[in-house]
């Protein structure tokens, strides 16, 4: 097969993670751990969403009173949850993603380009689905067409 057919091939078709069993097992180890967090953290505020998929949660209204002053601190809450919950589900996604990777062999390739992911990014984000370059090739993008 020529290069450029390589090359055209989807990123995930390229490789298999080309990193060491030890390597893996404790990246596995860390975003187990991210994981639990994650769900321990959303669940001081929102339960499990029993209807649709894992990472969903729904955050509670909560109940100060029925004075004006009560009910403008459980909206101002509530919209702070909201946030909050939204930022924990996209984290515990991508900690859920990378874990699935790894069950197929597939973890520490970046979803872009096909090309490993450095060791180096991946233990300071184990999660990271992009090598460094892909990342700030797609922000700067990004931030070109808002301009």
């Amino acid at each position: 097969m020529g290069k450029n057919a390589e090359q055209m091939k989807r990123p995930s078709e390229q490789k298999k993670s080309p990193f060491s069993a030890e390597f893996i097992d404790k990246i596995k180890g860390m975003l187990m751990a991210e994981k639990t967090n994650l769900e321990r953290d959303l669940n001081k505020f929102a339960k499990k969403n029993p209807h649709t998929v894992e990472e969903d949660y729904t955050s509670a209204f909560p109940d100060y009173g029925d004075k004006d002053d009560e009910n403008a601190a459980e909206v101002a809450e509530y919209e702070t949850n909201l946030s909050i919950e939204q930022t924990l589900e996209k984290k515990l996604r991508d900690v859920n993603a990378a874990l699935q990777k790894i069950v197929k062999g597939e973890y520490g390739i970046c979803k872009h380009c096909g090309k490993p992911i450095e060791e180096k990014r991946l233990l300071a984000r184990p999660d990271s689905g992009s090598h460094v370059e892909c990342k700030e090739a797609i922000t700067l993008e990004t931030r070109h067409k808002k301009a």
